[in-house]
């Protein structure tokens, strides 16, 4: 981020030298003096890069590992902080003209790309491990092994070579690439001249795993385990220090800690923004609330958010009082005999929560469960502890992200789609998800909003 920020700024005052020495390239204006740049702006242009950078995951070594990957993804944040940084120009500083800015952009990309190409150059010169020719057996021939050898012939890393198969099932011998036993497990080793054994066990195989290991812990080989298990997996899995011990955390967030920081910032910085004119809205409308029923005016419910967690969820309250003694009479169930919470004629609300419900202005005061943490701006939706007993397993997989105020559910449908379709809507946004994919739904969702379709 150091280097990124230093060639930025470096680029920046490199532009506003070169400029005036392109008078004679056809097509640009000439000027007889370079164009002195603010120093505000060697402040900001850093900052915008590497935000920039850090959303697209650019500083996570292990998500680009592959050269292409790397600069396929550079160049993408190269042209979204470009777009930006022009952006931050029009609004303050137009003297800077599109010559120099274009070369600015230019210098910044070469820089960029020239020093990360020369640090990656130079741990492949310090890594000899890789000049080593890497033989890999697998034990287990199920589909776990399978997809351990498919993976590796994906990958063409170099230098590293799948040798076969070894397994207890004695019918598995006419399998193309096994090359015995697991009893015999150390003599293949040798035989072969096994470098890499990768233990790819189901799940009714794990007890074999410690015989294993204790028949090669005296051979010279690195030992690696397939996780089988990914299915018990909220979402993804992730191995964790904890307490100094290394674990397989189940319930590892779908973002990445870049992800993760950056959309925090976003949830704070427009939660703030939203916050400054939704204080008189949500003066008016407790107003509202407080002479059409009374109090109290805002009603906390408990609710399920990232990993289960529970918290209690503000709304204005837009139903009768004991409206949650009531909610048995007015269930309704589909032809498929699922359960409906939500109806347009239920005659719980109150006449001033129709019209908070028509405009969504009853979910203001979640700007404040945004603020504190317990939600983001878009999200799965937070859901009822009693809806969360009655999850299927599958199901479960959409609190692997912290819950939103509104989200792919809300531009796709709102109250009018039953419970256990919000969760696909929600799963795809977790697998789609993207700080991008976040402003394309705040934006559909003030047009919902406004048309007022599918709420109630």
């Amino acid at each position: 981020m150091l280097v990124d920020s230093v060639f930025v700024a470096f680029s920046l005052w490199l532009a506003s030298w070169i400029r005036p020495q392109l008078n004679q390239v056809p097509g640009i204006a000439p000027i007889s003096t370079s164009v002195v740049v603010p120093v505000f702006l060697y402040l900001i242009f850093p900052t915008i890069w590497v935000l920039v950078y850090s959303t697209a995951s650019i500083y996570d070594g292990r998500k680009y590992l592959r050269i292409v990957d790397e600069f396929s993804a550079l160049t993408l944040g190269v042209l979204i902080a470009s777009v930006s940084s022009a952006g931050v120009l029009y609004f303050s500083y137009r003297e800077v003209s599109r010559a120099q800015f274009v070369v600015f952009v230019l210098l910044v990309y070469a820089f960029h790309l020239v020093w990360r190409l020369f640090v990656r150059y130079y741990f492949r010169a310090q890594n000899v491990f890789l000049e080593q020719p890497r033989r890999v057996l697998v034990v287990g021939t199920g589909s776990l092994g399978e997809k351990v050898r498919e993976q590796m012939r994906l990958a063409h890393v170099p230098n590293l070579k799948f040798l076969g198969f070894v397994d207890r099932i004695k019918q598995e011998k006419t399998l193309p690439y096994f090359l015995g036993d697991s009893d015999a497990i150390a003599s293949v080793i040798a035989k072969h001249r096994i470098s890499d054994v990768v233990i790819a066990l189901p799940h009714s195989e794990y007890h074999q795993m410690g015989e294993i290991v204790q028949k090669i812990e005296r051979l010279p080989v690195q030992v690696w385990v397939a996780l089988g298990f990914f299915d018990l997996a909220l979402y993804k899995t992730a191995i964790e220090d904890f307490a100094g011990i290394p674990m397989l955390d189940l319930r590892a967030s779908a973002m990445d800690d870049y992800q993760r920081m950056t959309k925090r910032a976003f949830d704070l910085f427009f939660g703030l923004a939203a916050l400054l004119p939704a204080l008189p809205l949500m003066a008016v409308a407790a107003l509202m609330v407080y002479l059409d029923d009374g109090s109290p005016i805002l009603f906390r419910q408990k609710r399920a958010g990232e990993n289960g967690r529970f918290f209690n969820m503000l709304k204005f309250r837009t139903m009768v009082r004991n409206a949650e003694q009531l909610q048995g009479q007015v269930e309704k169930r589909d032809e498929k005999g699922n359960v409906i919470h939500k109806s347009k004629d239920d005659p719980r609300v109150t006449r001033v929560g129709r019209f908070l419900r028509r405009f969504s202005l009853d979910e203001l005061p979640q700007l404040f469960n945004v603020l504190r943490g317990d939600m983001s701006l878009v999200g799965p939706r937070p859901e009822m502890p009693q809806l969360v007993e009655k999850y299927q397993p599958w199901q479960r997989k959409r609190f692997a992200v912290p819950p939103g105020m509104t989200g792919w559910w809300q531009v796709n449908g709102r109250s009018d789609k039953p419970m256990h379709l919000h969760t696909e809507d929600d799963l795809y946004y977790i697998q789609n998800y993207s700080i991008w994919l976040d402003v394309q739904i705040l934006f559909r969702t003030a047009w919902v909003v406004i048309m007022g379709r599918g709420s109630y």
